[in-house]
Formats: structure tokens, sequence, C-alpha cells
């Protein structure tokens, strides 16, 4: 389970050092090969590729006429490309995904269970700030049994 957040920074070359905590999880369980991509530009999203291999099995049996399925799959695919994880643990983000997302310098690596989202930390940051979690929040997942 990937959980928790760690900093890391981009090279000077767009590729990001995964953080050990994060490695010592991913590489035993799933290897060196990622899907790496975004659903809004805003961060990018590390998916080990045994993990995307099952998002794109059930996009296969979704209708692929659903208007959400094709939005998905044209955003996935237009932020999206295959990376290896190289042997000091490096993963490339390409050019096209790190302007968008803004990702440069330093990063957030969140653990989201099965997959990594990094977000350029300055961003992420106020984002926290301007979108707090509010009682309502608070109650609607009290409602769900979590918290």
């Amino acid at each position: 389970m990937l959980r928790g957040n760690a900093l890391a920074k981009l090279d000077g070359k767009g590729r990001v050092k995964l953080p050990s905590a994060f490695r010592a999880i991913i590489e035993p369980r799933y290897g060196s090969d990622f899907f790496v991509t975004s659903l809004r530009g805003e961060s990018v999203l590390l998916y080990p590729m045994e993990v995307w291999q099952r998002v794109e099995d059930r996009m296969t049996a979704a209708s692929r006429f659903k208007p959400a399925v094709m939005r998905f799959r044209k955003r996935a695919n237009y932020y999206g490309q295959t990376a290896t994880m190289d042997s000091q643990g490096r993963i490339l983000i390409h050019p096209l995904l790190r302007e968008r997302a803004g990702i440069d310098g330093e990063v957030a690596v969140l653990g989201q269970q099965d997959h990594l989202e990094l977000w350029n930390r300055g961003v992420f940051e106020e984002r926290l700030e301007a979108e707090p979690l509010t009682d309502e929040d608070l109650e609607s997942l009290a409602e769900l049994g979590i918290g």
C-alpha cells in the first residue's frame, strides 16, 4: 500500500527519483515499468504498469461510447507515456506533462494506495489552503465509516 508523502526533486533532465520508502514497495512487487499520465494536467500520476493494465482492462470492459470513458481515455493518452525506472530509481516525466503540471524543482510525492501522484509542492500547498477540509466533509466521511 502506497501511503503518505515524501518530497523529491526533479533533475535537469526532467527525472524524478522515487523516494526510497515508495521504491521499496513498488520495485519488488511491480518492477520498474510505469505509465506516467495525468487526467487534468495539474498533477502527474505514476502507475506501476501492472496497476495501469488493470485500469485499461476496466476501460475495455466499459462501453467505449460512454462519454466519461472517452474523455478519460483521451486525457490519459494525451498526457501519458510509458517509462522505465532506471537503476537509480529515476523516472522521466515527459516535457508536455512537466510543463502542464508545473513540475519543476521540488515536488510532493503522494501515495495513492496503488499509484503515486506528483505535485509541484508550492501549488499543492496553496491548493490545500484554498480547499480546506470542512465540517461537512468530515460528516460525509463519518457516514462512510472513515475517520
